[in-house]
């Protein structure tokens, strides 16, 4: 699959278990949807996870994955507020 994207921010990890997570916007012209890519192999990716999709601005995402395992992501919604996920990693595929 390939991986569109409307000239915003995008942040990336390989998780521990050696899989690869992209935080991104799957569209070529708007910033939402925000969605969570999954690759085995950084090449070859789809999407696990949508985590927004109503209207309104997702960017500027982070990701990481801390000593418990599981895996923060913060993003911002129309550059005016702040939002922290948090997703158990044996939950993604």
């Amino acid at each position: 699959m390939s991986l569109p994207n409307p000239d915003s921010g995008i942040d990336g990890i390989v998780l521990r278990d050696g899989r690869a997570l992209l935080v991104y916007n799957h569209s070529t012209t708007e910033r939402t949807p925000l969605n969570l890519g999954l690759s085995q192999d950084g090449k070859n990716w789809h999407i696990a996870l949508t985590l927004e999709e109503n209207a309104g601005e997702f960017s500027y995402p982070a990701i990481v994955q801390s000593s418990d395992e599981m895996v923060h992501i913060v993003y911002t919604w129309n550059r005016t507020r702040i939002k922290h996920t948090i997703i158990d990693p044996k939950e993604i595929g």
